[in-house]
């Protein structure tokens, strides 16, 4: 098991006979798993990649090596199954907390929990963290010790910078060519419409999408009792208030804020789950592939 303490041992063997089961059709398939396009042999050459730690050897094609001095691992449509890319917000609004784990850290853990079960199906995960743009992408791998390069990534990661969630998702939907799985995990706290139509633009090229939508449970009820100033992460601004006076409009215009998600993402198919954080990730994650199962 990689060292992580964004996974914990006991909370991933909840998780044994549990799948990550997508909606259609992926592009690789591990026959049995999961629905491909195509049809043929799934076992046919698909693609050399780079040698990885935790890549068997037995698979390092020789004779490329020999030519290149360089070591590379055939992959095969068989090998390739899903692909899932998690792209995971990290802007400052992120870093805000009302019980001691920011909504970063909530993502963190998610974004593990998620990597270990669908690299245990043999489905390959990357990552894309991102504030206003992608830090970076780690591309999709499957192999045991892909995991432990994803752990080590969400450990170096910190709340910082303005959201903004579309660039990011644009950018991504015009690199990846082939079809997808894409895990959005974000407070959505940016233009809802620029949002939505990132999103529309993954599903009009075929991927997937899934939106886990953090938010902390002050967010959510507004449930301060005293007068305070609050201050915007992202732009500092600063503002006084007496909560009780603004409460029922707050928590109105929350309610307003997740239902027009929720039915967005219903018309465009896409899968839509919104976390408080004073509710464990792995209690989410379990209830949303419990029920995905079901189906």
């Amino acid at each position: 098991m990689p060292a992580s303490r964004y996974l914990d041992p006991n909370i991933i063997s909840k998780f044994t006979n549990l799948s990550f089961l997508p909606r259609g059709a992926v592009e690789g398939t591990v026959t049995g798993l999961h629905r491909s396009p195509y049809k043929g042999s799934s076992v046919e050459f698909s693609e050399h990649r780079a040698y990885t730690w935790g890549d068997e050897i037995r698979r390092i094609d020789w004779k490329v090596f020999a030519r290149s001095d360089r070591y590379y691992i055939k992959q095969y449509e068989e090998e390739t199954n899903l692909k899932a890319y998690i792209l995971l917000d990290r802007s400052s609004s992120m870093g805000y907390t009302s019980n001691g784990q920011t909504k970063l850290e909530y993502g963190c853990y998610l974004s593990a929990l998620l990597s270990y079960v669908l690299i245990k199906q043999q489905d390959a995960v990357g990552l894309a963290p991102f504030s206003s743009s992608l830090d970076r992408i780690i591309p999709p791998r499957s192999t045991p010790g892909h995991l432990q390069v994803i752990l080590n990534s969400l450990q170096d990661l910190r709340s910082s910078g303005k959201s903004s969630i579309a660039k990011p998702c644009h950018d991504l939907a015009n690199i990846i060519k082939r079809r997808a799985l894409i895990i959005l995990i974000s407070d959505l706290l940016d233009n809802e419409d620029e949002v939505l139509s990132a999103l529309k633009h993954f599903r009009h090229n075929k991927h997937e999408c899934i939106i886990f939508h953090v938010l902390d449970k002050m967010e959510l009820d507004f449930s301060f009792s005293e007068s305070l100033t609050l201050q915007d992460l992202e732009s500092g601004d600063k503002m006084f208030l007496y909560p009780r006076a603004l409460r029922d409009e707050y928590c109105r215009r929350v309610k307003d804020f997740v239902e027009h998600y929720k039915k967005v993402c219903s018309e465009s198919q896409i899968d839509y789950v919104p976390i408080n954080t004073s509710v464990p990730y792995d209690r989410v994650l379990a209830a949303y592939l419990t029920q995905k199962q079901a189906k």
